[in-house]
């Protein structure tokens, strides 16, 4: 199949697009977001693992070269997408002999399932008709591990992501990467190039992951340092401690990321990053969000920030006036995983436009799932809410990303099945307890349908509450999984056979446990996605607290914009409850979700709410 880009096919309909996001973009002068970041409904996806569109460009072994674990396997393959996620396969198991591997976690960081670009294309229907609007991409660029936060580059996408790996990387090599006028485009990039059209089209906005604090030993920055040390026009790129020096006796050594080696970390200066990969960044972004000079409608809509905080303020906001200055409307993202105070200067409008939502994440956790001991009541709930609403300047509460699960953390339904390991808040030793390698007790096996309940009312909440939602790829139809690795599962398709998982990570079998699409959960996603976009009060409302009952274990807020009022009313206790509230005003009511109708009796609403569920209405 011909993937390469078609600039008159394009133009034809980015016009299209273009109309359409103009229209609804309209600017609110005292706020610093892209309006149409408040109606997004994201989706996050790990490239590697959503879909394999195109078996002619999977990785060899040739193509993990420089990836962790660094020990080359003696056997090699493609991993079959719908196996047992703990049952090593045959080339594993050589490996395992030949090598001594023993821990579950090497062979899994190794694996390879073949996803791509393509797969991302062909799949792009079936995240319009869910009801997204808005993809935020893990990285796509040039990296040899199966995350691709070891980049090689930046300005080329990852030549197994697209049609052509072996010509990608032959023509890559023509170039000078100190000098953007000698890039090419490859035949991944102009795929990449294909699908920000493609999604445009399907009224889809993409952002791509920029990994600014590091790159990976494979880079071609990196690469030319090992070898040329000092003499190297990139010797001021890394945080070198030491160069290969025999008359001084030191060895070349330098600063890995978290003091992982095969990260090695960019150097700052009191700007932020220093001149030389901050020039390539810059011409990197240029790229990206506007290819070849077309217009910044050809290119993504933004970026979400890798380990942000890792990276001085300085950089920060140079960068967001470049990217504004290509894009007014383009959408900035950071990964702050902190307390809110320490957010909190991210946001003033000169650096990010919004953050992925862990705070908000842990508040629900607090809220819904944290077992009576750790959990919070209905009025401390409502209260870290209104802490998290006031932190931002006017605006940004409405466009930071609403997530729970993402690669870094275990999926929601494990979490559920676990809740109690530990506090989510408690973000590093959360992240130990929710990993198998670490704690061996944890629990591995598929949620259960009252574990899917609670997922179910933490989907109401975050489709209807102030902020974007973000689902992470496949929990919209039921995937598990502990922490990274095991949150990289790939995805569950209709037209691929899963084997059951029966293996333990440590070898061991269990009760097993099928693995399918969980269609009622996928169509409550697909429900309570459509109700945000058809009632705007849930997207853009304004918001307000009706009841936060801690006895009974209650949470009632209000979305409002203009004349549409709708309640959305949480019952969180173990029973079912009759929940009656005074309306005032208003005479009539419709059920939007809900088990049972709300009815009006008098000056008031009632309506029964089974234990742990959410039911939503609109008054008038």
């Amino acid at each position: 199949m011909k993937r390469f880009f078609q600039l008159g096919l394009l133009a034809a309909s980015v016009n299209v697009y273009a109309a359409t996001a103009l229209s609804s973009t309209s600017a609110d002068t005292a706020e610093f977001v892209p309006q149409w970041a408040k109606k997004a409904v994201w989706y996050q996806i790990f490239p590697e693992r959503f879909r394999n569109g195109d078996l002619t460009n999977d990785p060899t072994v040739d193509d993990i070269k420089g990836a962790d674990p660094r020990q080359p396997p003696v056997q090699w393959r493609v991993h079959p997408w719908g196996s047992d996620w703990y049952e090593l396969q045959d080339y594993e198991r050589a490996n395992q002999q030949a090598n001594n591997e023993t821990a579950i976690s090497t062979h899994l960081l190794r694996r390879r399932y073949g996803g791509d670009l393509q797969g991302i294309i062909d799949k792009l229907d079936y995240l319009a008709d869910l009801g997204i609007n808005a993809i935020y991409l893990n990285p796509v660029f040039d990296a040899p591990s199966l995350h691709k936060y070891d980049a090689a580059s930046y300005h080329h996408i990852d030549p197994n992501f697209g049609p052509d790996p072996q010509g990608d990387r032959a023509l890559m090599m023509t170039e000078n990467p100190l000098d953007p006028n000698t890039w090419v485009w490859t035949k991944a990039d102009e795929l990449a190039i294909e699908l920000i059209h493609k999604a445009h089209h399907k009224g889809i906005r993409i952002i791509f992951d920029g990994v600014f604090n590091h790159m990976g030993i494979n880079s071609f920055a990196f690469q030319n340092l090992t070898k040329n040390q000092a003499q190297s026009p990139y010797k001021d790129w890394f945080s070198v401690i030491s160069f290969d020096d025999q008359k001084r006796g030191t060895k070349f050594d330098y600063e890995g990321w978290f003091g992982v080696k095969s990260l090695p970390e960019f150097k700052e200066d009191q700007q932020g990053l220093a001149k030389g990969p901050k020039e390539y960044i810059f011409a990197a972004t240029q790229r990206w969000m506007n290819p070849k000079g077309m217009g910044s409608e050809y290119g993504i809509d933004g970026w979400r920030l890798d380990v942000a905080y890792c990276i001085g303020h300085g950089f920060w906001k140079e960068w967001r006036s470049l990217v504004k200055a290509i894009n007014p409307e383009a959408y900035l993202t950071a990964e702050i995983v902190d307390t809110p105070e320490n957010v909190k200067p991210y946001m003033q409008g000169d650096e990010f436009d919004g953050e992925m939502n862990y705070n908000f994440a842990f508040t629900a956790a607090e809220f819904l799932f944290n077992p009576p001991h750790m959990a919070i009541t209905a009025a401390e709930f409502d209260s870290k809410l209104a802490e998290l609403r006031s932190l931002y300047p006017k605006g940004v509460a409405y466009v930071v990303q609403n997530l729970f699960g993402s690669h870094d953390s275990n999926r929601i339904g494990s979490h559920i099945v676990n809740r109690g390991v530990a506090n989510f808040r408690d973000w590093q030793k959360y992240f130990s307890a929710s990993q198998v390698a670490i704690n061996p007790a944890y629990d591995v096996s598929k949620p259960k349908a009252k574990d899917i309940q609670l997922q179910k009312l933490f989907a109401v909440l975050q489709m209807t509450y102030v902020g974007a939602p973000m689902i992470y790829y496949g929990d919209e139809v039921g995937m598990w999984g502990a922490n990274d690795p095991d949150t990289r599962k790939p995805m569950l398709w209709s037209d691929i056979e899963y084997k059951q998982e029966i293996h333990d990570p440590d070898g061991s079998q269990r009760k097993p446990d099928s693995v399918s699409i969980n269609y009622q959960l996928k169509n409550l996603y697909k429900q309570l996605i459509a109700l945000r976009k058809t009632h705007q009060a849930l997207s853009i409302g304004s918001y307000k607290t009706i009841l936060a009952d801690s006895a009974a274990n209650v949470f009632v807020f209000q979305r409002q914009y203009k004349d549409e009022t709708v309640w959305v009313v949480i019952n969180n206790a173990q029973k079912q409850q009759n929940i009656t509230l005074p309306i005032g005003k208003f005479n009539a009511v419709t059920t939007l979700f809900s088990q049972s109708k709300a009815v009006i009796a008098g000056q008031a609403v009632s309506i029964n709410v089974p234990a742990k569920s959410a039911a939503v209405f609109q008054l008038n």
